[in-house]
């Protein structure tokens, strides 16, 4: 069988959403770096695997996926254990909900190059006001979509980590990066303090997976 490779960066949030999902499943893999600093997204070969030039690629059962919440669908789809998503209709819709309020409204509006424009036309105090809000504004809310039956203080729903965790905790390290406290928000810090106790999310967190240890610190890559 072909070995499985995580085309990734080790500070991309999306990728690192993946990491975590392959780490709870136990799917070895090969990782291969492309740097977002240095421009290795836009190179022709990356293209080829991702006409959006953007990470997390998988290479897996003879497929090129892209795109990492249609990955973590597919993964759960394909090796259901341990489930991803609970099997109640109602809780999946839930668990969904929360990692799309994640990667569709507060990821995008602070990836690279959101935050490069808002910095030419407002300088670097505009970039970083910009992401915090952002930040700030997206954890409040979904600390308050915590608030259902469903929750327990451990993981997004039920004492498990499912979809929803994989897509906030590397929100969380974003928010971590950007200076956005985020103590006060008691669900999400129940949850971080959940997952902080899994060895899947710490095996996956950027800490662990920088190529190098020295690499240069940017506040740009999501």
């Amino acid at each position: 069988m072909a070995a499985v490779v995580l085309h990734d960066y080790w500070r991309s949030s999306a990728s690192y959403r993946v990491r975590i999902a392959l780490a709870l499943k136990g799917i070895d893999h090969d990782r291969v770096t492309v740097d977002l600093v240095g421009g290795g997204q836009r190179s022709p070969d990356h293209l080829a695997r991702n006409p959006q030039g953007l990470v997390p690629v998988l290479e897996i059962d003879g497929l090129v996926l892209t795109q990492s919440l249609a990955i973590l669908e597919y993964l759960d789809e394909t090796r259901p254990e341990p489930p991803l998503l609970p099997a109640d209709p109602a809780a999946r819709t839930h668990v969904r909900a929360i990692a799309l309020a994640v990667a569709c409204d507060i990821h995008p509006v602070s990836n690279l190059g959101v935050l490069a424009r808002v910095e030419a036309l407002g300088g670097p105090e505009a970039r970083a006001a910009w992401n915090r809000d952002n930040i700030a504004r997206g954890l409040a809310a979904i600390d308050t979509m915590l608030d259902h039956p469903g929750f327990t203080g451990r993981f997004c729903h039920g004492d498990t980590p499912t979809l929803a965790d994989c897509t906030l905790v590397p929100q969380l390290y974003n928010a971590t990066r950007w200076q956005v406290p985020f103590d006060h928000l008691h669900r999400i810090t129940a949850v971080a303090n959940s997952c902080d106790d899994v060895a899947a999310f710490r095996a996956a967190h950027p800490d662990h997976t920088n190529p190098s240890r020295e690499a240069k610190v940017t506040t740009g890559e999501t």
